[in-house]
């Protein structure tokens, strides 16, 4: 693959050479191998449009709107490709749902003293619990068992029945839209078994309908599954707040023992951590001929920790995004690679082999053909498992050194990560009033959320992703970044206070002033519920202005996968405008394209810009933002 394709980063383009020049298969080999008639983002059109389904055996079918072609069944090119869209939904939902799940398990498990970890942000406690009408008096252990009782129930809760966290969390006139739309969600896990359900064969073949269960579902996964597990997340191991984080594949040192937790949950993450920065694991990994053992942070598990926590030389830095996960293993610096829940890749075994390190599974979720050592994650015994993966890397590391001729020289920055809605406010003296004036002024034209993961379509890792943030800033738009994204905007420079230069001046301005870089790293695509929260109190704070009404965009430059498809119809449930690359695999629909680029502004509010250049993407997103700015007279 041609070399602008490979990575905006060089460090990747310099392991893909080690990963050619070992002869091991790859994502961007295999990538170019899919592409048809020699074009590596060729793909079958019905395929691409969305107008292939294979859910029953008189299929496979193909639909052409055009023709009135049909599935057999007889539904459209619309609802096929709808249908398939909101499987994808559901997916990203469940996944999503399990993370809260194991977290709600890790904080009960923690109020009753049975982990590692302690409660140490007991005022964010007491303030969740009070939002949600649970009695926020007494010990914190206490009232986090009733947090946790009362999350359990509301996840359950029977269909018909409006949950209660999205009634007491949500904007009042997005409840009231919502109830209008018949979209208002009952329990997560109810929703999840009717929208599954709906996708049957012969079952809701009408596009509409199926849009609508989309949103529906992505509602009660934005406030019951993502805000509730960062916020119980924050609670166990702290509300991220800024300091500076070494990013790149220049953290790997091959003389270390270095353990990398990777995925989306953290809990084993921190728990090695909390055990690595003991003096006797360190003497540990000294006795077997290494410097010292190290935790380094990987994915969406390594965001999760690294806004938390501050860096030093146990918890050193952090590699990238997904698509790095292949150069991190060719690196011939790992010992250790700990899979959870999600963005491990079927190959990785492969590499574990050639490379000479452990892959252990950590989550009942993850398989791996031929491996069959795993330590499965248990609150309870958080402890012993953190202690038998670390001594699993300090055993591995004298083959791995002894066998396996490491990548050096790697490219190693610094970041400033860290910020969420708190750090936000302490940074503008505990009000958000500074920045909506910074609004108003028209220093800041408005707010960009970047909630992308990365993918090779188009234009290989990260360069779209960077090309939209870089085009937003120099036009006065402060982003906040999550998910695979922001370790695109952490690697790539963006994070980091010299990049107020690329930004507009009024951007600029604010930059220094408040010393802080142009693109806020906000955390991962588990965060998105923590920005609809940060967008409620803006509204607020703009005298109840409706979230449509604001001038503010979301984007995902580099979507790639089903996670990512529910984040954004839930940010179209929201009433947002929102950009996404590359074009979603529904065009074969054309009445479907019309209801999600043009009609949905008048039903939610929200729309669906699925422009793929970087700059008239921006246009955009900038005409949208100047649009809501004349409306409201600044």
């Amino acid at each position: 693959m041609e070399e602008n394709r490979i990575s905006y980063h060089k460090s990747v383009r310099t392991a893909y050479k080690r990963i050619k020049e070992d002869g091991m298969t790859n994502i961007w080999d295999r990538y170019e191998a899919q592409g048809m008639g020699g074009n590596p983002d060729r793909r079958c059109s019905f395929c691409q449009g969305g107008m292939r389904c294979d859910l029953c055996s008189n299929g496979p079918c193909r639909a052409d709107a055009a023709k009135d072609k049909r599935g057999v069944c007889g539904i459209t090119a619309d609802g096929m490709a709808m249908r398939m869209m909101l499987l994808r939904n559901v997916m990203g939902a469940s996944t999503y749902q399990y993370h809260t799940t194991q977290t709600i398990k890790t904080l009960r498990a923690t109020a009753k003293g049975e982990t590692p970890f302690k409660i140490v942000e007991e005022e964010k406690l007491r303030s969740f619990a009070g939002r949600l009408g649970i009695d926020s008096s007494g010990p914190a252990n206490d009232v986090a068992l009733k947090l946790c009782d009362f999350v359990e129930a509301d996840l359950n809760r029977e269909y018909g029945h409006p949950s209660r966290i999205v009634e007491l969390l949500a904007p009042q006139e997005r409840q009231q839209l919502w109830r209008k739309l018949g979209i208002f969600p009952g329990g997560i896990h109810t929703e999840i078994l009717r929208a599954t359900s709906s996708c049957l064969t012969n079952v809701d073949g009408n596009y509409v309908s199926l849009a609508l269960k989309a949103m529906k579902l992505g509602i009660a996964m934005a406030y019951q599954s993502q805000i509730v597990n960062e916020y119980c997340q924050d609670m166990i191991f702290g509300i991220p707040r800024p300091h500076n984080m070494r990013v790149d594949l220049g953290v790997l040192d091959p003389d270390y023992v270095n353990v990398l937790p990777n995925g989306h949950e953290p809990f084993l993450g921190f728990a090695m951590v909390q055990l690595a920065r003991q003096a006797e694991w360190q003497e540990k990994a000294k006795g077997v001929g290494a410097k010292g053992l190290r935790i380094i942070a990987n994915i969406e598990t390594g965001q999760e920790m690294i806004q938390r926590w501050d860096m030093d030389d146990v918890l050193y830095g952090f590699t990238g995004n997904w698509i790095m996960q292949e150069a991190v293993m060719a690196s011939g610096c790992v010992d250790v690679f700990v899979s959870d829940m999600n963005c491990s890749m079927p190959i990785d075994p492969l590499y574990a082999e050639k490379y000479r390190f452990k892959l252990i599974p950590v989550s009942d979720l993850i398989s791996f053909e031929g491996v069959t050592d795993r330590v499965e994650y248990v609150p309870e015994k958080a402890s012993e498992q953190a202690a038998q993966l670390l001594q699993i890397g300090i055993d591995n590391f004298k083959e791995r050194r002894s066998t396996v001729v490491p990548i050096t020289g790697q490219p190693l920055t610094e970041a400033v990560v860290g910020f969420s809605t708190e750090s936000i406010l302490d940074a503008l003296g505990g009000k958000l009033d500074p920045l909506l004036d910074a609004i108003k002024a028209g220093t800041l034209r408005g707010v960009a959320g970047l909630v992308s993961c990365t993918t090779l379509r188009d234009n290989g890792q990260d360069n779209h992703s960077i090309a939209i943030a870089k085009e937003l800033i120099k036009r006065d738009v402060l982003v906040l970044s999550m998910g695979c994204g922001n370790g695109a905007m952490q690697v790539g420079g963006l994070c980091s206070p010299e990049a107020k230069e690329l930004a507009g001046p009024g951007l600029r301005s604010v930059c220094e002033a408040l010393g802080v870089p142009p693109v806020l790293s906000y955390g991962t695509c588990t965060d998105t519920g923590r920005l609809a929260d940060l967008l409620a109190a803006v509204s607020a704070g703009l005298g109840g202005v409706a979230i449509p009404d604001l001038p503010v965009v979301a984007t995902a430059p580099e979507y790639m996968e089903q996670k990512a498809t529910i984040d954004a119809v839930f940010a179209l449930a929201l009433g947002l405008h929102t950009h996404v690359n590359p074009v979603p695999t529904v065009t074969g629909g054309p009445d479907l394209v019309k209801l999600l680029t043009h009609d949905c502004k008048d039903i939610t509010g929200g729309l669906l810009n699925v422009e793929t250049d970087s700059v008239k993407a921006v246009d955009m997103m900038m005409e949208h933002i100047e649009d809501k700015r004349s409306a409201l007279g600044i």
